[in-house]
């Protein structure tokens, strides 16, 4: 593992899933490296981490009055986060003592905000910026096996104390979506055809990343550190429904890949129609007969009651939600709409001479989803009569 420093940069390893997963584990871990590197672990919460007393420097506390930083005798640190994440990781770096920063987030953390924060700091002004830069080297998903078997099982949702249960089941799916390594955890824990089918299921969910099997998260730290995978953009489009919704062709996947798909029945289709729904009957049908089968769906949809209006369709797990996502681009002047299409090809290939760009595109990942159920249930709320 080689932790040389590049052009003056200092990587950093973001690392999350809810609480229960691991992620502590694998902190202690870190933490205990026995290969010379000298880490920063930022923790929302010392306590929670319970490092090995052995570990501790003597007078490893630094100070009684700040408890927020313990010294380990392998001159590594764990903090607790209690400033701005910026500030923070900028006092770390300009110490020139530390080879890697590790930032364990919180359960509820989204991954991406986190991600564009660090991305951020390069650009900020001299002044504030001492020392060594941050960069995002990786970002690795927790997530546990035996929770992840009930959640996809029966449709319960997981269960988490002072967190409302519906946001969990999105949150996990988002941290899932946004990162470059999956770690499987508590394995063991998981029959060999459940395992399968959660493995199958995050493939769907993230194709491009890694997933890497694990008790106890007992694994080879190189996997993880100083691997250069992350790449803001590329990781921010990783997830299988945006290539869906935007119409790109699926990476094709391995055999193997695709036939644990096939055995336990994971599947993904596009629903895709011209005509606008009614809002009444759309709602109706996501509030009262929407399929348990379905992980995930994203998409765009529109409304008879505005139709130049787009909006953002997502459900994870039990959650459900619309936003606005703006105007068409049917609703732009004709010049303007002609420059557009010069600059985005994209545009014209889908863009059809009755409704413009105006669409209905949600893209769905489930467990032996009926295609052909589902599909004449948005039918059903289509307004045929509508004119432009």
């Amino acid at each position: 593992m080689d932790m040389e420093k590049k052009n003056n940069e200092v990587p950093v390893l973001l690392l999350t899933g809810y609480l229960g997963s691991g992620k502590t584990t694998l902190v202690n871990r870190i933490l205990s490296n026995r290969k010379g590197i000298k880490f920063a672990v930022i923790v929302n919460d010392l306590g929670e981490v319970n490092i090995d007393a052995s570990l501790i420097e003597k007078g490893g506390v630094v100070g009684k009055k700040d408890e927020s930083l313990v010294a380990l005798q392998n001159g590594c640190i764990c903090c607790t986060l209690k400033m701005d994440l910026v500030e923070q990781i900028c006092q770390i770096t300009s110490t020139g003592k530390f080879d890697y920063i590790v930032i364990e987030a919180s359960g509820i953390c989204e991954p991406a905000p986190i991600a564009q924060t660090i991305c951020s700091i390069p650009s900020l002004t001299p002044e504030y910026v001492r020392g060594a830069l941050p960069k995002l080297d990786c970002i690795v998903t927790v997530v546990d096996a035996l929770r992840m078997q009930t959640e996809f099982s029966c449709g319960d949702t997981l269960p988490l104390r002072n967190f409302d249960e519906d946001d969990l089941e999105s949150l996990v799916i988002q941290q899932i979506e946004f990162c470059n390594i999956v770690i499987l955890n508590k394995v063991a824990e998981v029959k060999g055809e459940d395992l399968g089918r959660i493995r199958s299921i995050i493939h769907k969910l993230q194709p491009k990343a890694e997933i890497i099997e694990s008790n106890f998260c007992d694994i080879d730290l190189d996997k993880i550190l100083n691997t250069g995978m992350f790449n803001f953009d590329s990781v921010a489009t990783s997830a299988s429904w945006i290539s869906e919704i935007e119409g790109d062709p699926h990476e094709a996947l391995h055999d193997e890949e695709e036939g644990e798909a096939e055995e336990y029945g994971i599947s993904t289709f596009v629903y895709f129609r011209r005509e606008p729904f009614d809002i009444n009957r759309f709602d109706e049908f996501v509030a009262k007969r929407w399929p348990k089968s379905i992980i995930r769906a994203k998409g765009v949809c529109y409304f008879t009651d505005d139709t130049d209006k787009c909006y953002l369709f997502e459900q994870a797990g039990v959650q459900k939600s619309l936003k606005d996502a703006g105007l068409w681009y049917a609703t732009m002047e004709k010049e303007e709409l002609a420059g557009m299409m010069l600059r985005d090809p994209s545009l014209a290939r889908d863009w059809d001479p009755k409704w413009g760009d105006r669409m209905e595109k949600i893209v769905f990942i489930g467990q032996h989803l009926d295609k052909e159920a589902i599909t004449k249930e948005l039918d059903s709320c289509l307004d045929d009569g509508v004119t432009l």
